[in-house]
């Protein structure tokens, strides 16, 4: 199993994923920092919990967007080759297991 250290939020991680995933982990991990970049550029102070809460909601909108679109896509006879990537179900369903993730990971970090 492999492992890769992390930074997100300024705060270092080790995380297990499979073998050969570790350039995956980084990828997800640059989409996070990107969306933490996003929450910090509205202002305010936010808890880690509460940063990660409003990354995991960022996450939800654009699974839930793209749930919408592949709805769409569907009802108007598109085929599988014709979806573009980002409406890939696999993607959505990723986002959506993302997003659970972080949810917990944020409420476990609130527990005292």
């Amino acid at each position: 199993m492999g492992q890769v250290n992390i930074r997100v939020n300024g705060y270092s991680h080790t995380i297990g994923c499979k073998d050969g995933e570790e350039q995956h982990v980084q990828d997800l991990v640059a989409q996070l920092e990107e969306k933490v970049r996003v929450i910090r550029s509205m202002g305010g102070q936010f808890s880690e919990s509460r940063m990660l809460l409003h990354v995991a909601l960022l996450f939800a909108d654009e699974a839930n967007d793209l749930r919408i679109d592949l709805v769409r896509l569907r009802g108007q006879g598109a085929t599988a080759p014709a979806l573009a990537p980002a409406t890939d179900p696999r993607l959505a369903e990723r986002l959506s297991r993302i997003a659970e993730r972080i949810e917990g990971i944020a409420s476990a970090i609130e527990k005292p």
